[in-house]
Order: structure tokens, then C-alpha cells, then sequence
């Protein structure tokens, strides 16, 4: 394996796809589905490979649920490449055009970014997802998953590369680092003769690392402490199924929430049933000290809150509850601990709603809803490549629009400047 030559191919093979027609993608899409679910049984036998090993090395709960694929979740995999070519190509549309006094019609066009480069850890559904919205905005990339990943790795990229040979276009538009070694991720961070963007999928070491090393622009996403604030107005039965869901309908992923802030005039009134609801989901809440005083006595396993408990993204069945006095003590937290993310609060005022929306440094923020719905195909947007929690070029779920950027066109009858 030798990265400049991947870099090189990939180069080669983001010239032909932004020559490609939608037709011709949408085409290899279609046929990328179909081979995922002819090659099912191969694809899950390599699964079990590395759920075994997985289990073996003690890999944590949270974990083997990312990495797990089963006839449902491959099956929902198919569909969603399917869903992709559904959606609009954002490629060849103008963002705007205007005439100018000299005669130049002046407009901007959606172009592909090129070459992508995408660093993620034990969720093989991100191979395809990236690969099926790569192709649709005529980006070619090239991917490194995790070491947990590797025999379903395999298997994915060997279907995706067959279906773009069988649609024509180059095998060299995903390409795959399949050495174990981190100096191949330090050197993809550093191959800008051929990579335009860096895109990082996983925990906050995955992300400094890349911060550190790349000379590459780097799209920040997916971390960030998620938390959901339970106002004095909010409706408590209806708060906690919302908080439930937040909470425990797939833990392991990344729009869960941490944290639950609850305004302390409720606090007796509301912590009781989490702590029922919770015990029932074998969540473990971890308090602050006066949230501990009225959780105690309750079913649900509690522990004292100590440094560091609210900068923890659990990623499994724990949750940091915390007492606070208004909405803006909730939003100073949110500030103090890395919301950046997704972030809720529960309310039936319209005031303190504004304040949150306003207040809130995340990327996306959601009145009286669950935080769950951070998510590209929740949003419309299809598949999704990352959630980015930084300000610049995109920001939330990364949809086809934001793997695209424009050039300017002039177009004039021989005009020439004076």
C-alpha cells in the first residue's frame, strides 16, 4: 500500500466523477445496493469475525452495539444508498446570478470538493454512508475505519468497489487504508497534494489528533456533550418520556444526551419518576450533590458526581443529573462543558425557549424533542458523512450540499476589462 499512489488515484478518479452525470450515479448507486444485499451473508460472516474479536479484547457494550450489523441494519444500509438517489444533486445547481453593468452575467456553481479523506472508528454503516454520498456529489474518498472494523471493512469496500466497475466508473473513487498502523493515518493527514478535506469520526483523542497533525482543512464533528434542560414550566410525565428516549432508544451513538439539567423548582417533583424510569432502563445517574439528596432514596443506581463527570460523553447507560436555578445557569453549563452538539430544553414557555435557542452553542438545538433526531436521514438530508460541530463551511448533519463548495462563472459576449 502506498498512500501517494492512493492519493494520486483518487486525484484521477474525482476528475472523472465531476464529469459524470447524475444519471450515471445514481445508476452506481442503485447497483451498490443491490450488491450490499447480494452479498449479505458474506458481509454479516465478516461482522461476526469482528464482533468475536470485539468481545474477546473487552470491548465495551456501547461499542459492540456501533460495530454490530444484522439482516435489519444491513438491510436499512441498502435503503438509505437507495434514498440517496432520491434526493437532489446539488452538483452543476447555481447558488445565485446576477447581471453586471458591464454586460457579465456572474453566477455561482455547486462543485465537488475532490478528494475526501475520512477517519472514523467502530460503525461500519459509515463506510457506506460515505461512499454513497461521495459518489452522488462526485467526490471521490478515501477511508480508514477502525482496527474493531476491519474483516466487515473488507467486505464493504470489495462490494462498493464492484459496483463501480460495473457501472464504469474508476474502482480508485473509494479506496481503503487497511493497514493496522497509525503512522497511515498520520500520513493521510498530511497528503494535501491530493486530499481537500479531512473529515474525523469519533472520540475527542481521534479529534486533537487530527487538530494537531493534518495540513489538511479538517471538518470538526460528532463529539460534544448532549444535554436536555427541564425548565420550571416543562410538563414532567412528558419530560421524562422525551428524556428516556434522549437517553436509552440507542445509547451508544453520538445524539445522546450526557446531561440532564433540571430547574430546581421541579426537581422534587420530577426526580423521583427519572429515577423510576431509569432503574427500569438500568441507566446509572451520577448527581451533583443536590440532585443526590433527592435521588437517593430512589431505585435507580446513583453515585456522587465527581471531576470531570459532566466532560464525559458516556456512550452507554449513565447519566449526569445536575440541579440549576434558571435558564441561564443551564446555558452557562452548557458553555463550561462542551455543548456543541445537540441540546434540548423542555419547556412550555416561549421565553425560555427563546433564550435557549439563542443561548445554546450547539450546532443543533430542539424545543420539547428528543435530541435523537441529529441525524441526516431525520433531517431529510439522506445519509449523513459527519455531525459538525464547528462554525465554518457546514455545520450539523453533513448532507450531500455540504460535501459540495462553488466556483465563480462569468459569462460575457468577448468583453474585455477597460
Amino acid at each position: 500500500m502506498n498512500l501517494e499512489q492512493m492519493g494520486q488515484a483518487a486525484r484521477d478518479a474525482a476528475y472523472v466523477l465531476a464529469d459524470s452525470s447524475t444519471q450515471v450515479k445514481n445508476q452506481a448507486l442503485l447497483v451498490m445496493a443491490d450488491a450490499l444485499e447480494a452479498a449479505a451473508e458474506r458481509i454479516l460472516a465478516a461482522n461476526q469475525q469482528d464482533l468475536n474479536a470485539a468481545r474477546e479484547s473487552g470491548i465495551s457494550d456501547a461499542m459492540l452495539d456501533r460495530l454490530m450489523l444484522n439482516p435489519e441494519r444491513l438491510a436499512a444500509i441498502a435503503s438509505d444508498v437507495r434514498n440517496v438517489v432520491s434526493l437532489p444533486d446539488p452538483v452543476g445547481s447555481e447558488l445565485d446570478s446576477r447581471m453586471l453593468e458591464n454586460g457579465m452575467r456572474l453566477s455561482r456553481r455547486r462543485v465537488p470538493l475532490g478528494v475526501i479523506g475520512v477517519i472514523y472508528e467502530a460503525r461500519p454503516n459509515v463506510t457506506i454512508d460515505i461512499a454513497a454520498l461521495c459518489l452522488k456529489t462526485g467526490n471521490a474518498s478515501i477511508l480508514r475505519g477502525g482496527r474493531e472494523t476491519f474483516h466487515t471493512n473488507q467486505e464493504l469496500v470489495k462490494v462498493i468497489q464492484q459496483a463501480l466497475t460495473a457501472s464504469q466508473l474508476p474502482e480508485s473513487a473509494v479506496q481503503y487504508i487497511s493497514e493496522p498502523g497509525r503512522e497511515w493515518v498520520s500520513g493521510l493527514l498530511k497528503l494535501d497534494q491530493y486530499v481537500d478535506m479531512i473529515i474525523p469520526r469519533g472520540g475527542a483523542n481521534l479529534h486533537k489528533l487530527c487538530k494537531e497533525q493534518a495540513t489538511i482543512p479538517v471538518i470538526i464533528g460528532g463529539y460534544g456533550i448532549g444535554h436536555i434542560f427541564v425548565d420550571d414550566s416543562a410538563d414532567v410525565l412528558r419530560a421524562i418520556e422525551v428524556i428516556d428516549n434522549a437517553k436509552t432508544q440507542r445509547p451508544s451513538v453520538c445524539n445522546t444526551i450526557d446531561t440532564l439539567l433540571v430547574h430546581d423548582a421541579i426537581a422534587a417533583s420530577i426526580l423521583p419518576l427519572l429515577s423510576e424510569r431509569m432503574a427500569s432502563k438500568k441507566v446509572e445517574l451520577v448527581a451533583d450533590a443536590d440532585a443526590l439528596a433527592l435521588l437517593s432514596s430512589g431505585p435507580a443506581k446513583v453515585r456522587a458526581a465527581v471531576e470531570g463527570d459532566f466532560d464525559t460523553e458516556w456512550l452507554g447507560l449513565t447519566l449526569g443529573v445536575k440541579l440549576v436555578p434558571d435558564v441561564n445557569a443551564a446555558l452557562a453549563h452548557l458553555r463550561r462543558h462542551n455543548a456543541s452538539h445537540s441540546d434540548a430544553i423542555l419547556t412550555n414557555s416561549m421565553a425560555s425557549a427563546e433564550r435557549f435557542i439563542n443561548g445554546a452553542p450547539s450546532a443543533a438545538v430542539y424545543v420539547n424533542a428528543s435530541t435523537r433526531f441529529t441525524d441526516g436521514a431525520q433531517f431529510g438530508l439522506g445519509a449523513e458523512v459527519a455531525v459538525s460541530t464547528q462554525k465554518l463551511h457546514a455545520r450539523g448533519p453533513m448532507g450531500l450540499e455540504e460535501l459540495t463548495s462553488y466556483k465563480w462563472i462569468g459569462q460575457a459576449d468577448y468583453l474585455i476589462r477597460s
